[in-house]
């Protein structure tokens, strides 16, 4: 069959390599015609995404590309410990998260989704779709068309393809953070830690990734939309000191050398259609996670629905596959995300109950969250084989 993917970042291009891999044929349009090493700051990536990527043959490269993270820590804004518990596994795993530059991701998803035979289109926005009973059409702003027997969105929070699924999607939002991300060099902290500070302005995070350097970002409360136009790496160091003077920010900034993103951080209420009879939504279209289990569970998504169109006789009745497997996962994870986006949203009696949750629950870490690390991807039988799915 041939397949439409929207969207050229983490989800799309790990669509892409799923399909392809079971024999379809794939085109991805991306609406940004940038190199993708430029698109984003850095990221984490969970055991449970690794293994994903190990299924699509992308695991080496991306760990090679990567740095493994050991550990991570939870920080009063005076910098006394709360706890720390293992990064993004389970504590007997012997597989790491792995810290990456987002572009670094892209570049290697859409290397491999073009080395399996995919296509990929820049500088394409969708603005249309029209579903008959066998196929859909994809329109774009150029005024290009282009027919498939599937269409799927991966075109991210703000996705084009919800609502072309469902006018009355909701709609993404600003959810009174932004954030800044940059790198600094400093000498003596232990590397693979992840550290988060519960600080007076928001969250900071930073990670020593080797004996030199650090990465680092702030998440900052501000219930009114702030304008983050024109600032310079200079005025970011800056107002990032001013917002976060506390020791341990402090420090972190202090060394810093660049600034690498700046954004908003949004929501988006709970997505109840991921799919009509020809179109799809994987990723953050359909499940906008956040909380280092995004690039994750969009992985995860590419291929749960390939494994969906491999095992079911019709595209309406994969889709239908694909949302009963996924929506029980994502539905606790999606709970889990709103919940520790509040517990940065700054106050000084938020911070002293965060403090104290935190306190209590660490030691509880891999009941609570364990789950996530438990994901067994399905593999995928390659071109020629019989198209099913195990696992």
């Amino acid at each position: 069959m041939r397949m439409i993917v929207i969207g050229g970042g983490i989800a799309g291009p790990a669509t892409a390599l799923a399909l392809q891999r079971i024999g379809h044929e794939v085109t991805v349009y991306e609406a940004y015609d940038v190199p993708p090493e430029d698109v984003g700051a850095h990221l984490g990536l969970a055991v449970n995404g690794l293994r994903a990527l190990e299924k699509l043959g992308c695991l080496r490269d991306v760990q090679a590309a990567g740095h493994p993270v050991e550990r991570m820590r939870f920080y009063t804004a005076g910098g006394h410990l709360l706890g720390d518990a293992p990064r993004l596994r389970r504590e007997a795993d012997s597989m790491r998260s792995v810290a990456l530059h987002r572009g670094q991701l892209v570049a290697i998803l859409r290397r491999a989704a073009l080395d399996a035979g995919a296509k990929i289109v820049t500088g394409e926005r969708l603005v249309g779709a029209t579903e008959s009973a066998s196929s859909v059409v994809a329109e774009f702003a150029s005024g290009r068309r282009d027919t498939a027997e599937l269409l799927v969105g991966a075109d991210g929070i703000w996705s084009t393809v919800r609502g072309l699924i469902d006018s009355s999607a909701p709609r993404a939002e600003y959810a009174g953070l932004y954030g800044v991300a940059g790198i600094a060099n400093m000498t003596g902290l232990e590397t693979g830690i992840w550290n988060l500070a519960y600080a007076r302005s928001g969250a900071f995070v930073y990670t020593t990734i080797d004996e030199n350097t650090q990465w680092w970002a702030a998440q900052i409360g501000e219930p009114v939309k702030p304008d983050l136009r024109g600032i310079d790496d200079a005025q970011w160091i800056r107002r990032v000191t001013e917002l976060f003077p506390e020791a341990m920010p402090r420090a972190i900034i202090g060394a810093a050398t660049s600034i690498v993103a700046s954004g908003y951080l949004n929501v988006c209420d709970t997505v109840r259609t991921w799919h009509s009879g020809r179109m799809v939504l994987v990723g953050d279209a359909a499940h906008p996670v956040g909380v280092g289990h995004g690039a994750s569970v969009s992985i995860e998504d590419a291929l749960e629905l390939a494994a969906a169109l491999s095992g079911a006789p019709t595209v309406p009745a994969a889709l239908k596959a694909y949302d009963a497997v996924r929506r029980p996962r994502m539905d606790k994870l999606l709970k889990h995300g709103n919940n520790a986006r509040e517990t940065k949203r700054p106050s000084t009696v938020k911070r002293q109950i965060n403090a104290a949750k935190m306190r209590v629950l660490l030691p509880f870490f891999e009941r609570v969250q364990g789950y996530l690390y438990d994901y067994e991807p399905p593999s995928l039988s390659a071109v020629g084989g019989s198209q099913s799915a195990t696992r």
